[in-house]
């Protein structure tokens, strides 16, 4: 059975470590960098628990988003899933529980790929998928290694506890010590996987490892950045960082204890990549972030609506081009999300179930992180000055001498100064603040670096068809001789 959001919050209440500003935070549900985001997250799993979308999200009381699709028509009702889920937050919360599951739900459905002479993860894999999915958890995870020295492998790093690894053996399990980044949402979930999803080195053989273990485990801490939900005025004055701040943390392990049955890899630099690769594993989240990508586009594409109306330009075919222009690349995201499902593939000869295409789930990488800077510099082009020049927070309106003033100045016809004023926060929110800077950042690296996913969609994709058919046009003709006059 799904979790309340109330079982949710309570879930939080651990002892887990968190820092942020000097601070060790006692309680994420309540502490004012987190509490709002708490609360829309809990919101999510109180649209899964109880509520009308329950048998959308839902499948024999478990997330449809840990289930293995065996059709395309599973494919079809997983998006349908994390489609409620990416509205409830407008498109701005990214790794969602369902985003992890889907990657869990990928790992299960090719357990062979963890089991080596050395070490064999797939029962582990398993217990894993089981424990999360029958217990409603929130998986999250941390796989990029600290930006170091860039030019040398993990185990060439200047001093050998700045990348996790293993530094000892017992007979329960294995120490870790070392740290990962961009620990996304990671504060609020309850397990956090920990691996690696870029190449490794033969000789990273001590780093080359993946497991799971609760947030709580001792010697685990996690560093916040800034927190823009803590920054924010109110939720009139910043209605998206005040509600949807998934936070990023650094993760440190100092000398954390992590049991054999929590270990999915280990020792083999092979099954560590390719865990991602070579499993749906990858592809399932990609399934969920281009499902979210299109909701977003959607959202920030009825902003621009809503501004060029209040400015009285809808009607302007100008204005008419440039709305055109975005939900044309709404129907690009759409399209992508729609295709890759259709174009579906099996896994492991079926006995995997299905996952979507992957030669378009892996385009839709190079798409979204091209695509997202244009579609806020245009909406940022019809929003004009009026983004700007607003007042200070909610306070001025409601205030009895300045208020009247705003009400003057700041309006358009049958757009009055409050309703105006909430828009244009709305808009500055999604496409200036701090927070607005942090989103566009993150879906240009949402999936990697561009010249890792540029190079890798050379790889996967079918350059021998394309090479092909232009071989076949110059097949068909040869060099003739000029007819003479």
């Amino acid at each position: 059975m799904t979790r309340s959001g109330q079982e949710y919050k309570d879930s939080l209440r651990d002892g887990r470590e968190i820092w942020i500003d000097g601070e060790r935070v006692k309680d994420i549900t309540c502490h004012p960098a987190f509490r709002n985001t708490v609360d829309s997250i809990a919101g999510l799993y109180d649209l899964s628990h109880d509520s009308a979308h329950s048998a959308v999200l839902t499948e024999g009381g478990i997330h449809r988003a840990f289930l293995i699709p065996r059709s395309y028509e599973d494919l079809v009702a997983r998006r349908t899933a994390h489609k409620v889920w990416a509205e409830a937050s407008f498109g701005h919360l990214g790794r969602t529980p369902d985003y992890m599951a889907a990657g869990i739900a990928g790992f299960a459905a090719a357990p062979g790929l963890f089991t080596t002479d050395a070490f064999d993860g797939a029962p582990n894999v398993a217990a894993y998928h089981r424990r999360m999915s029958e217990g409603d958890l929130y998986p999250t995870f941390t796989i990029t290694n600290p930006q170091i020295d860039r030019t040398k492998s993990a185990a060439e790093q200047e001093r050998d506890d700045l990348v996790v690894r293993v530094v000892a053996e017992r007979d329960g399990g294995i120490v870790v010590r070392g740290a990962k980044m961009i620990g996304t949402a990671a504060v609020f979930g309850n397990e956090v996987l920990v691996g690696t999803i870029e190449p490794l080195a033969p000789q990273d053989v001590e780093h080359a490892l993946c497991f799971s273990i609760p947030v709580d485990t001792p010697g685990l801490k996690f560093i916040s950045r800034t927190s823009y939900e803590a920054q924010a005025r109110s939720v009139f004055d910043n209605p998206l960082s005040s509600r949807f701040d998934e936070n990023d943390a650094l993760l440190v392990c100092e000398d954390v204890f992590v049991p054999w049955e929590n270990v999915l890899a280990y020792r083999n630099v092979d099954v560590c990549f390719g865990q991602w690769w070579q499993t749906p594993a990858y592809v399932n989240f990609v399934h969920q972030a281009a499902t979210r990508f299109w909701t977003k586009l959607e959202f920030l594409t009825g902003v621009a609506i809503l501004l060029a109306k209040a400015n009285n330009t809808y009607q302007l075919p100008p204005v008419q081009t440039q709305i055109g222009r975005l939900m044309g690349w709404v129907a690009q995201a759409k399209s992508m999300v729609l295709a890759a499902e259709a174009g579906y593939e099996q896994v492991d000869g079926g006995r995997g179930g299905v996952m979507p295409d992957k030669e378009i789930s892996y385009a839709h990488r190079i798409m979204a992180g091209d695509l997202y800077p244009r579609a806020i510099s245009e909406i940022k082009l019809l929003a004009g000055g009026g983004v700007i020049q607003l007042p200070a927070s909610a306070q001025d309106l409601l205030h009895p001498e300045i208020g009247p003033v705003i009400a003057k100045y700041i309006r358009s016809p049958g757009h009055p100064a409050q309703d105006r004023v909430k828009l244009l926060k709305l808009a500055w929110d999604a496409l200036g603040t701090e927070f607005a800077g942090r989103h566009e950042q993150y879906e240009r690296f949402y999936h990697g670096a561009p010249h890792v996913y540029l190079l890798q969609q050379a790889w996967e994709g079918d350059t021998g068809a394309c090479e092909s058919l232009a071989r076949t046009c110059l097949d068909g003709y040869e060099l003739q001789p000029l007819p003479r006059a």
